[in-house]
């Protein structure tokens, strides 16, 4: 048995990117997950840590992208790991590893700022 299965809360990082694949919507996005600094035993601070993710979503994930998730939205998402490599125009191997999003729950909309 195996187990694929990836779990983020975190805050958007740029607004959704929506795209069309035939009539079937797909959204890219950003999301930062940050772990907090720990003290060390000396008592120094230890800086958080931010990571970026890089999520994918199709079909009702994505339609629900596209009309409420921006920058600085807070969202929880459950989904797998996909790996894809492509070759560039130069010939040089890309590999990148992205999340693709079974489950999606707003839990903020970004605050506006005046």
């Amino acid at each position: 048995m195996s187990v694929n299965k990836v779990i983020l809360l975190g805050n958007v990082g740029r607004d959704p990117q929506i795209r069309y694949v035939g009539t079937r919507p797909v959204a890219e996005l950003t999301l930062a997950t940050t772990e907090r600094g720990r003290s060390t035993e000396t008592g120094q601070p230890a800086p958080e840590k931010t990571e970026w993710h890089r999520l994918v979503m199709w079909d009702s994930n994505a339609s629900i992208a596209e009309r409420y998730i921006r920058k600085g939205s807070k969202i929880y998402v459950e989904g797998k790991l996909r790996t894809r490599t492509w070759e560039d125009r130069n010939t040089i191997k890309h590999t990148v590893t992205e999340i693709y999003v079974d489950y999606l729950e707003l839990l903020s909309r970004p605050t506006e700022s005046n």
